[in-house]
């Protein structure tokens, strides 16, 4: 049961257009109960920290999977962004992908966005919702400046071709469809999103309201589980 997860998880846009600083449409923290099958196996948070075009991101991902009563599957990432305005300035992740150990950081530095990553003793192969790391090395690698990390929340990666597995640190081709507007629940209301799904190297579908507030996502994990994140306003 390898990767039940999404290691990073994506963001499109709906019928909401990037928000100014001054309209982010965000609260202090923004947070999802996830599923698997029905049964909830964890939990995932945004925190938000902002001074005019100063912004900071903090994500906290933690999944456990259990069977006959024991836990067979565990999924723990932290992750810190900071923001200029639009501009990726760093983000530093460090995830335990059931006792495997990921480390990455990147920051913006002039021209390029400088990234380096670094992964477990064992290589690990691609799979649907993921992009594998292949060895333990430190790897350190130049990628465009525009690049997007690929949290969910960041509107403006609906405009990207590639974006920065945060889990890995590997760049990511992704595409991305409108699917329209659909009704999905929270956890208290039934609320208008445009549903949006992504092929490629990460594999998903999301939903966004009309805020441009990320609200809903699924997956398939490998296992060939399902998986499903409930807002929980």
């Amino acid at each position: 049961m390898r990767r039940l997860v999404l290691a990073s998880i994506l963001v499109v846009t709906g019928a909401a257009t990037t928000a100014a600083a001054g309209d982010f449409p965000y609260g202090s923290t923004h947070s999802f109960n996830v599923y698997r099958n029905g049964q909830q196996i964890g939990s995932h948070t945004l925190a938000f920290q902002g001074n005019g075009q100063q912004r900071a991101v903090a994500t906290s991902i933690d999944f456990a999977v259990k069977a006959l009563g024991l836990t067979v599957y565990r999924y723990s990432h932290r992750g810190n962004e900071v923001w200029n305005g639009s501009i990726l300035q760093s983000i530093d992740t460090k995830t335990d992908d059931n006792g495997k150990q990921f480390t990455m950081r990147a920051r913006h530095d002039g021209n390029r966005l400088a990234v380096e990553r670094k992964g477990p003793d064992t290589g690990l192969s691609t799979s649907t919702n993921d992009q594998g790391f292949q060895r333990n090395d430190a790897v350190v690698e130049a990628l465009p400046p525009t690049v997007l990390p690929s949290t969910h929340w960041n509107l403006n990666q609906v405009r990207q071709s590639m974006l920065l597995n945060t889990q890995y640190g590997t760049p990511a081709k992704v595409q991305i469809v409108d699917l329209g507007r659909e009704t999905i629940k929270t956890s208290s209301r039934s609320i208008q999103a445009t549903h949006y799904r992504y092929s490629g190297d990460i594999t998903l579908d999301q939903w966004f309201d009309d805020r441009g507030r990320w609200v809903k996502a699924a997956f398939k994990a490998f296992d060939g589980s399902e998986i499903e994140y409930i807002l929980q306003e």
